[in-house]
């Protein structure tokens, strides 16, 4: 592994230890990323800020690290107290990312994705244009896959509710250009594909004992054990006939089975497409170039 393939794992890694705290939202940023790139090849964006957009989609909500378990898990509407250390996530992550070698690729998506066109966002109040665009791509991105995953207290919205709801808004919550492109991807099912899945052709699973949602794996195979994150229950993965189905079983994990895990088979996929577009952004090589410099120079 090069060394730009070394800094894009740990941006990986640091968003997906962020994820496994959520035992309902894994895959969001799976998600988001994916919906994400297909956003930006639909507005023509070149290849580069493509990726980039992808990258910030993966890293957008790093920032809940700092949101306390009872606050991020809670099944129930927020206080308003609560809503405001939700809305504290942003200038979080911000902060957090802020002396990473690769931290202007995925700043303006970190800090801005809850701006909002008509200023009423959070947390700076821009409007409009002042918006990144890969913050007002990921402000999209972000409200649908919201509206279209299940969680233990509701079912996720059918992908056409989540689009009106999202023309509906635009031009106050949404960009207007933006959102109607993406529409225009939903209604062509261009969507259809990444909507309640966790990796390509790997859809969601429900916890038979609780509700949320149980993550397989891409290197899990038919008899690999998984676990719901919130109440441990034990599952049997089944893969037949290009299918994925959970089998029950009367167990619940232990203290070390249920420890957060990492996708290593993804992050590694992400990590290398991400490598292959951004490879020759301004910002990557010069700060690879300062760094082997300077190693040039230690190794003297």
């Amino acid at each position: 592994m090069n060394y730009l393939e070394d800094l894009l794992q740990t941006l990986f890694v640091m968003a997906s230890m962020v994820e496994a705290r959520d035992p309902y939202t894994g895959g969001h940023l799976w998600r988001v990323a994916q919906f994400s790139h297909l956003l930006a090849e639909a507005a023509d964006l070149p290849e580069m800020d493509t990726a980039r957009i992808a990258l910030g989609g993966f890293l957008h909500d790093l920032g809940k690290i700092g949101v306390p378990d009872a606050i991020l898990n809670k099944p129930d509407r927020l206080t308003d107290h609560e809503y405001e250390v939700i809305k504290t996530h942003p200038e979080v992550g911000f902060r957090l990312i802020s002396g990473h070698p690769l931290a202007s690729l995925v700043q303006a998506a970190v800090h801005s994705h809850h701006e909002m066109p008509d200023g009423k966002g959070y947390p700076q109040h821009l409007a409009g244009a002042d918006i990144p665009i890969d913050a007002r791509i990921i402000g999209i991105t972000d409200a649908f896959d919201a509206m279209t995953s299940t969680r233990p207290y509701r079912r996720g919205m059918p992908v056409e509710r989540a689009l009106t709801i999202i023309g509906e808004h635009l031009g106050r919550q949404f960009d207007s250009s933006l959102g109607t492109r993406f529409m225009a991807l939903g209604a062509s099912g261009a969507l259809n594909h990444i909507v309640g899945h966790s990796d390509a052709g790997i859809p969601m699973q429900e916890c038979p004992e609780c509700g949320p949602i149980i993550v397989v794996r891409r290197d899990q195979d038919t008899g690999a054990y998984v676990y719901c994150r919130n109440c441990g229950y034990k599952t049997t993965v089944i893969r037949e006939n290009g299918q994925i189905s959970l089998a029950e079983t009367d167990d619940h994990g232990t203290p070390a089975e249920l420890e957060p895990e990492i996708d290593h088979a993804l992050i590694g996929q992400l990590v290398e497409e991400a490598a292959r577009s951004l490879g020759d952004a301004p910002e990557i090589v010069g700060e690879i170039g300062d760094r082997s410099l300077n190693a040039s120079r230690n190794n003297q």
